[in-house]
């Protein structure tokens, strides 16, 4: 009996992993149970224990199926080495948390090394924003998101992304190697069952990246979309996650005592990407992404 249930719950791991992308929406669970795919993997350690039990090598055959699907899909993730080397730009993302008292002492750590610095959640003139002011000479703050730059700010303008008020922004930042046109957004949020309002900011957020001609695009937030969610198709391509292309591990992000998916972003093109990684928030529920690209 055990090792029957051993091949079944191999087999429904094996084939939710390699054809999750098959599965409908199913009113909006599907791309939250995409958020938590790597996880899975620890399915495989639990099947070889059972099988091991049940003293049965068809079902060990049948444990290692999925084990040998997981690696085929993020095996290159764990291995992955960054290409390092120098670059021209550093930049980073913080979800400073909306209750968070300590948001001014939270940037600050994030962005001490940074070019670019996009907020999110942030409370107008608000510890981190006071902060922030003090560390960077250019600034744009769109309502609770914000850009900061040790770069002139060229161009600037609010945007909407289909949620009836500006919750993301639009700016060209002057870099020594040439100009940047940097998106910060924070789009709405997604949760198992609800997940409509977060798939209609994410399709504008494609539409404002289609037109806009700029040689180079950084887009940089909280997308309350995983890595592995099928929604993060509609942006990469066009653009490229910097921690795919140059990150050690999945780079996961929220909640920030235990993470276990990304939903905070750095996205480009134009660019190549060095280096990539995660860095701690006080005080808040996500942790930052951080990223050193080549102009």
């Amino acid at each position: 009996m055990l090792s029957r249930i051993v091949v079944i719950v191999s087999a429904a791991v094996a084939i939710a992993l390699a054809g999750h992308g098959l599965i409908p929406a199913l009113g909006g669970f599907t791309p939250v149970f995409e958020s938590l795919l790597p996880w899975m993997g620890w399915s495989v350690p639990v099947l070889l224990v059972a099988a091991t039990l049940a003293r049965s090598k068809a079902a060990g055959a049948a444990a290692l199926v999925p084990g040998v699907v997981w690696a085929m899909m993020f095996g290159s993730t764990l291995l992955r080495t960054p290409p390092g080397g120098p670059s021209d730009l550093t930049v980073g993302t913080i979800n400073v948390g909306v209750t968070n008292n300590a948001s001014g002492e939270a940037v600050r750590q994030v962005a001490k090394d940074l070019d670019l610095l996009a907020a999110q959640e942030l409370t107008p003139g608000g510890p981190a924003a006071k902060q922030l002011n003090k560390m960077f000479r250019y600034r744009y703050p769109v309502s609770t998101v914000g850009l900061w730059s040790r770069y002139p700010i060229k161009q600037s303008r609010p945007l909407d992304v289909g949620m009836g008020w500006p919750r993301a922004l639009r700016a060209v930042v002057s870099t020594p190697k040439g100009r940047v046109t940097v998106y910060v957004m924070h789009l709405a949020s997604a949760r198992p069952g609800h997940t409509t309002s977060r798939d209609a900011s994410l399709a504008q957020a494609r539409r404002l990246i289609d037109a806009d001609p700029s040689k180079r695009i950084l887009l940089l937030g909280d997308l309350n979309t995983a890595t592995t969610d099928r929604g993060m198709r509609g942006l990469t391509p066009p653009l490229t996650d910097a921690q795919s292309a140059a990150g050690n591990g999945f780079g996961f992000t929220w909640p920030s005592e235990f993470p276990v998916t990304r939903p905070d972003h750095i996205l480009f093109k134009g660019m190549t990407a060095a280096q990539a990684g995660v860095a701690p928030a006080t005080g808040s529920d996500h942790r930052a992404a951080v990223a050193s690209l080549r102009l």
